[in-house]
């Protein structure tokens, strides 16, 4: 539904993560396009390699080491936007009954990912900084003793959709060390981390998670929707070489290839500085959007509810007052 809503003309819709339209580099995409249709590069509108196109590759495997992520060309595969990424991995790791661990709440495109194809999803409930790691090694446990397979933990530790959350640095290291002591994945879906709000954020809060592991127990996403444009749909995801094997044939089955014009629009932005110059005036701009927000929610109901300042990201987390029931309130609003 807020999908749908993200497109209706007169609607404000609050509920999809949608970059804002006016922060696109429109000029500069727009002679990367015609540069890319003269059709002095055939290859631009032909069918591209599965895993994706190895210029893009290279430059995901130095964006992913400026972040802290030690990565080979081997270990990555450009998808159709994160999404395809999360559908890939179900295919690929889950059985039908197998448990997939995710935050309360949690991401609902994922949710959707990993239930269409059997996975038993089990919540874990969050800290101010993000997963109760007691709780978390409880569930393990638990599900265990009563003979469930438990596969993989999925997290978005970077300004969470939905809840805006930053896991801390501690918590991230706790992490990893969980998954291997108990023998389970972490997906780690990165797409928010390069916006950090500067008031009250730097960058190395948001180091991935990936970027402590070295047991191969993290499977990192990211994307470039929310930094270049969602419409290039384009993502990436980066895992162990014997998964991302896997993944190339399903992936083939799947698409043959991402658009590899998509690509290469992608690989000259970030090659003429595109990217890079346009972060800054993201990070600036929808902190003054989470300025406004906070505002007008202090304003018009701060005696209502209660929510946390996001430090970065698309997204703020209300909560109802004890004994309001969302289900009930939804058909009024």
């Amino acid at each position: 539904m807020g999908a749908l809503l993200g497109q209706v003309e007169d609607v404000v819709s609050f509920a999809p993560g949608y970059p804002s339209e006016e922060l696109f580099d429109w000029d500069a995409l727009r002679a990367i396009a015609a540069e890319l249709l003269s059709g002095r590069d055939g290859k631009a509108l032909q069918y591209g390699a599965t895993r994706g196109y190895r210029a893009l590759i290279d430059q995901i495997v130095g964006l992913m080491a400026e972040r802290g992520v030690r990565s080979g060309a081997d270990q990555v595969i450009v998808t159709t936007g994160s999404q395809q990424a999360l559908d890939l991995l179900a295919r690929v790791l889950i059985d039908p009954g197998d448990v997939l661990l995710v935050e309360l709440p949690s991401y609902v495109g994922a949710i959707s990912a990993f239930q269409n194809l059997g996975a038993t999803l089990v919540g874990v409930p969050q800290a101010p900084d993000g997963i109760d790691l007691d709780a978390l090694r409880a569930t393990t446990a638990r599900l265990r003793a009563e003979g469930r397979v438990v596969k993989a933990f999925y997290t978005v530790p970077n300004f969470q959709n939905p809840t805006g959350r930053l896991v801390s640095l501690a918590k991230r290291t706790a992490l990893v060390e969980w998954a291997v002591a108990d023998d389970v994945l972490i997906i780690e879906d990165d797409p928010y981390g390069a916006l950090y709000f500067e008031d009250v954020t730097t960058a190395a809060e948001t180091r991935p998670i990936a970027a402590d592991d070295r047991d191969g127990r993290v499977i990192y996403l990211s994307s470039f929707s929310k930094t270049l444009a969602p419409g290039l749909r384009t993502a990436w995801l980066s895992a162990p070489a014997a998964i991302t094997a896997r993944i190339d044939i399903a992936k083939q089955s799947a698409d043959l290839c991402s658009s590899p014009f998509d690509q290469r629009m992608v690989s000259a932005a970030i090659a003429q500085g595109v990217l890079a110059r346009g972060l800054p005036r993201m990070r600036a701009a929808y902190q003054a959007k989470r300025d406004v927000m906070l505002a007008a929610l202090g304003a018009a109901l701060g005696h209502e509810l209660t929510w946390e300042a996001p430090r970065g990201g698309f997204f703020l987390w209300t909560r109802l007052p004890e004994g309001v029931s969302s289900d009930a309130l939804m058909p009024i609003a």
